[in-house]
């Protein structure tokens, strides 16, 4: 198999990360007196701590894992458990209050017995990991992101509870924190053989198989900002990421399923023990379900409900979600196991217990994605813009003292903005927005405007020392696409983010304002290397040249007419490919009488069309066989045009 390009891989790769471990972050600044005032402030705006909290953090403790970092196969970290030992105390004046205190309580570790027979393993990663207990084995829930966290937790639970073997495997949804650690709980020789299930919503394969593929490169660069893998773990730095504490980094598989739920209330029964569904599809990922075990009188609600308000719309880039859906599945849940259900617990965060505190909750969580749903329409109706939404639309204070629907992930600001796109797309009605100059043109003519570049020094500089951080980004921002050179705007820009970034309650916005002030001062970090992914193989070879299409260079291409087919070895499957007009076409099933044919494996292909593997290399060694001349596919070859993860974000 060829090794394929680190961006091409990226894409190939459901999530691309690495632990944010503590790191020198030089020209840090302290925080300035307005965002101590604006601390301040929201310190006294928080509702009264929820001391259920706590003790649902904490109860059930068991063990945790015995070294501080879970480390990979040849010594580099996978996680690092202590990462957050430094929050402790009182918020310092770098950190959101609100912010800091959920994640005093998140930064609990280890396994937990939820209630008997079902247990946790939260914060070895992202996401949690769920174990339920039956006669004669275990059911796993959401087996993480690599297979180091998962086999550790396994580890864990064998050790300490009961060293039984996996029947079951559920996968809640198509993140890859709920499934990229399952080489780590189970052998894929036994899914194989038909000894362990593998249980996930219907449609979960395409759902996971085609959302990185073409948005891939993008959303990957952008998951650098948005969970802050680059930052230093430390009151200037990262400070969680909403959802939990911190990404895994290692190696990542992706075993499909053997059975998939179609419908609620279709009920599955494990070594004795029933498990029934409920469908919520379209919600906080394409494909999802809910579900209650009856004998444990428990619910899962996946990430349909957590201890924060989620995203809508990820700022990493994806299809906006449906919030009126999302808010039927909740309210579905509530009426089907909201009087039953004694103990409720979810892919992140801690779990919840007793009826009474299950049924509020569940309500609150609903009532949150409604309220931004129907208030973001109703203005949108009476002519408000996504700005003006944001700047003004607030959860009633029933929902605001609630700390679990807080904003540490998702904010009602981005859920509205998210809201009003998923309505009307992305023009917001006023002509002078149809068509605005790109942002390099628009900069330049700003900073013409304003008198020049030392004009808006002196305003950006005025609106940063009135603690106006967003005034005073946006200018320096104008200041810095108009002439990348100009070091006073990067500084006070770097400035303007990294203040905005502490005072935000969302580790999102915060790692995204940390992340765009590191890379203004240093330079983007280098980026950790990907090899071959698993997930790479269970994505169809159609999806991929569809992906290949939109790396075509119409420059390059210009007025070329060429045809060839593609035959991917092992399952014969063919795909006539033509070019013409600077598009290209690929058809499944279709073979294009007297054109060239190459076959080989998808990896093999795949490294061709790429220039990763030459062609007449890969048929020199038998990896790949042509019949009729390689100038079509050479030629279409040289036209493509990969796209790189590090292309700028904070400068032109």
């Amino acid at each position: 198999m060829p090794i394929l390009s680190r961006s091409l891989m990226t894409i190939l790769m459901v999530s691309y990360a690495m632990p944010a471990l503590a790191q020198d972050a030089p020209l840090q600044r302290d925080a300035t007196a307005a965002t101590k005032q604006a601390q301040a402030a929201a310190a006294r705006d928080l509702p009264p701590p929820d001391p259920r909290d706590r003790d649902f953090a904490s109860r059930g403790f068991i063990a945790t894992w015995p070294e501080r970092i879970i480390r990979q196969d040849d010594g580099r970290p996978s996680m690092d458990l202590g990462g957050n030992d430094f929050i402790e105390g009182d918020a310092p004046d770098t950190v959101n209050p609100g912010l800091w205190r959920h994640n005093s309580v998140l930064r609990n570790e280890g396994l937990y017995e939820v209630v008997p027979g079902l247990y946790q393993v939260r914060n070895f990663d992202n996401s949690n990991i769920s174990f339920v207990e039956t006669p004669n084995g275990w059911i796993v829930i959401d087996p993480l992101t690599v297979t180091e966290v998962a086999r550790s937790s396994f580890d864990l639970l064998r050790q300490h509870v009961a060293n039984k073997p996996v029947l079951a495997v559920i996968y809640t949804h198509s993140h890859s924190d709920h499934f990229g650690g399952v080489a780590g709980v189970v052998d894929p020789a036994d899914v194989a053989a038909g000894k362990v299930q593998i249980i996930a919503p219907e449609g979960f394969t395409d759902a996971v198989t085609s959302e990185w593929v073409m948005a891939g490169n993008a959303m990957g660069r952008r998951s650098f900002y948005q969970f802050g893998l680059f930052l230093p773990r430390d009151p200037r730095g990262h400070v969680g990421m909403g959802m939990g504490t911190a990404i895994a980094a290692g190696e990542q598989n992706f075993i499909p399923p053997t059975r998939e739920i179609s419908h609620t209330g279709e009920t599955v029964t494990i070594d004795g023990i029933d498990i029934v569904f409920q469908m919520a599809q379209g919600t906080e990922a394409p494909v999802e379900f809910n579900f209650y075990i009856p004998a444990l009188k428990a619910l899962s609600t996946a990430e349909t409900a957590t201890s924060t308000l989620h995203n809508i719309q990820t700022l990493r880039g994806a299809e906006v979600r449906d919030a009126k859906a999302w808010a039927q599945a909740l309210t579905e849940a509530q009426r089907m196991w909201g009087d039953k259900a004694q103990v409720l617990f979810a892919s992140h965060h801690w779990p919840r217990f007793g009826n009474d505190t299950i049924r509020t909750y569940l309500a609150h969580q609903r009532d949150a994605y409604k309220y931004i749903h129907d208030q973001t329409v109703r203005r949108m109706n009476m002519g408000e813009t996504p700005a003006e939404i944001a700047e003004h639309l607030r959860l009633p204070q029933a929902l605001r003292d609630d700390w679990s629907v807080r904003g540490f992930y998702g904010t009602v600001s981005h859920n509205a903005k998210a809201v009003y796109d998923r309505y009307m797309g992305w023009y917001d009605g006023i002509p002078a927005n149809l068509n605005p100059h790109p942002p390099v043109a628009r900069a330049k003519r700003l900073v013409d405007a304003l008198g020049g570049a030392e004009a808006l020094h002196r305003a950006a500089g005025a609106a940063f020392a009135a603690g106006d951080y967003r005034w005073s980004a946006e200018l320096a921002h104008n200041g810095v696409f108009a002439d990348p050179a100009d070091m006073q705007s990067r500084r006070l820009l770097a400035d303007s983010y990294e203040q905005l970034g502490y005072q935000t309650e969302s580790a999102v916005w915060r790692n995204i304002y940390l992340t765009g002030a590191r890379e203004l001062r240093q330079g983007p970090d280098a980026y950790p290397s990907a090899g071959p992914s698993a997930l790479a193989q269970a994505t169809p070879f159609g999806d991929l040249l569809d992906f290949v299409a939109t790396t075509l260079d119409p420059e390059r291409a210009g007025d070329t007419r060429l045809a060839f087919n593609l035959v991917t070895a092992g399952d014969g499957k063919q795909f006539g490919v033509t070019l013409g007009n600077a598009v290209l076409v690929s058809e499944a099933g279709h073979v294009i009488a007297g054109a060239p044919t190459l076959t080989a494996p998808k990896p093999v292909l795949l490294g061709i069309l790429y220039g990763q593997l030459d062609i007449n290399a890969a048929i020199g060694a038998g990896q790949a066989s042509l019949t009729g001349e390689e100038a079509p596919i050479a030629q279409l070859v040289a036209m493509l045009d990969m796209p790189q993860l590090d292309f700028a974000i904070v400068e032109p």
